[in-house]
């Protein structure tokens, strides 16, 4: 195999970015095995996600920014060895806090999608990138699809440390290909890495975040929370007024203005706010004994398989997507993938009775997740300068990971604001829940409709002489 061939190098880049994306919902069905292997409190072994989640977050776009400066390649595979140490700590970890320090090490990993979408656009020939990127996606979609699906069987058959096992594997060829396969990507930003960018953008996303994953524990009022949101809101403040006065700015303000460019991450916040609330809470209703006047009293495994559809129609989405684009537009599909995810959540919000409803909303808002995922960084990386891809794609992530936070916080609100006798959650707690996510969905499809329709020389502003020399794959 030749060491240029784009073929291997995007399966390796398929593969990393694969395993990253399942890493995410992989732990979350076996948390309860986690919590009594470990014998530890549900609270304490929330701190699994969480942990990930705020990794995650931070070094996204930091190491994103990273590869731009230093080189995709050469930071790609120092992150493919981190995520590799993270699983195989998490696989021998003798008690929960290790297990939670594991995860914050393979949280790095998240800076495998901005540093992907770097090389592909760097390496690839300007007719393959757009399709490239949209197959990617499509992997990176079903990724999270097949963590949910697969997590029942391994648990049953083997134990949930192979749930950590198998990427310590996969990871560790990945690792061994990509040193000699994968090209170094040649175009480089100017400058270092703003560390105090990195730090005030790092303080800010945990300020954020922490309370949106543990409200519902601490409460809504609690001091807290409110003092957390508080710290966010200055630190946000502090972090835009350095980024805008540095020379070497982390991210740069500039890129994320241009209209391209913040219409599709309010278009990922919002679409982020639904796509991740459904994933964590459809299984719980799937689950939910029907003795509770609703749910099904599926296991692990079975809810996982009645979510299968969705899995399938990702992938199948993302990549027809790749071939549409020329013909539909990356706006348009969009556009398109929101509305589906807003009918899909809507028609569960009024039919969840029979199984087959279930499958139908799973297949139906898969084909949303595979179109929307494509677009969103197809639109990013063809409306921003190749040095800045990194940064960009990583914001873009990173946005969406907040839109699933808020959108989580917000559906657990409804779900468990009032209790049965029983212990479980009211129907009618769910069937607000999705409602709320169905709205959100709508109100990303009507952002997506505000993307402008770039056109080659049309740059304008102070980073015109910069993007009028990156290479416009926007429809």
């Amino acid at each position: 195999m030749p060491r240029n061939s784009t073929r291997l190098t995007f399966a390796v880049l398929a593969t990393g970015a694969g395993v990253f994306a399942m890493l995410q919902s992989l732990i979350a069905p076996a948390l309860p095995t986690v919590q009594h292997a470990l014998h530890t409190s549900q609270s304490t072994a929330t701190w699994v996600m969480t942990a990930y989640l705020l990794s995650a977050s931070v070094f996204t776009p930091i190491l994103g920014r990273v590869g731009d400066l230093v080189g995709k390649k050469r930071t790609l595979v120092a992150v493919l060895l981190t995520v590799l140490a993270g699983c195989l700590v998490a696989a021998l970890a003798p008690n929960i806090g290790v297990l939670i320090v594991a995860r914050v090490v393979q949280g790095v990993g998240g800076a495998l999608f901005p540093l992907s979408f770097g090389i592909i656009r760097d390496e690839f020939a300007p007719g393959e990138v757009s399709r490239s990127i949209s197959n990617l996606s499509a992997v990176i979609a079903a990724g999270g699809g097949v963590g949910i699906v697969a997590a029942g069987p391994i648990v049953s058959a083997l134990d949930y440390r192979w749930l950590f096992w198998i990427p310590v594997a996969v990871v560790a060829a990945t690792v061994a290909i990509a040193v000699r396969y994968v090209p170094e990507s040649p175009n480089r930003a100017g400058g270092s890495v703003s560390w105090l960018g990195a730090v005030l953008l790092s303080a800010w996303l945990v300020a954020l975040l922490l309370p949106l994953s543990q409200a519902g524990r601490w409460g809504w009022g609690s001091v807290k929370v409110i003092g957390l949101f508080a710290a966010a809101a200055v630190l946000f403040a502090v972090w835009l007024s350095a980024e805008s006065r540095s020379r070497t700015p982390l991210i740069d303000l500039r890129v994320m203005r241009l209209p391209a460019v913040w219409t599709t991450n309010l278009a990922a916040l919002l679409f982020g706010a639904g796509m991740y609330a459904i994933w964590s809470f459809l299984p719980g209703f799937l689950q939910t004994p029907r003795s509770a006047g609703y749910g099904f009293g599926a296991s692990v495994t079975e809810s996982g398989l009645l979510m299968l559809p969705m899995l399938v129609a990702m992938f199948l989405a993302g990549v027809l997507g790749g071939r549409l684009a020329p013909v539909m537009g990356a706006k348009a599909q969009l556009t398109t993938g929101a509305a589906l995810g807003a009918l899909a959540l809507g028609f569960l919000a009024l039919w969840h009775d029979q199984r087959w409803h279930i499958a139908l909303v799973a297949g139906v808002f898969g084909l949303g997740i595979g179109l929307a995922f494509a677009s969103m960084a197809n639109l990013v990386v063809g409306s921003v300068p190749p040095e800045q891809t990194g940064a960009a794609t990583g914001m873009n992530a990173n946005i969406r990971t907040i839109g699933g936070s808020i959108g989580a916080a917000l559906t657990s609100v409804l779900v468990t604001g009032r209790i049965q006798p029983s212990g479980l959650p009211y129907g009618s707690g769910y069937t607000h829940g999705f409602t709320l996510l169905a709205l959100l969905c709508l109100a990303a499809a009507g952002a997506a409709l505000l993307v402008p329709v770039r056109r080659p020389g049309r740059a304008t502003g102070p980073v015109a002489e910069r993007t009028a020399a990156a290479p416009v794959r926007v429809r």
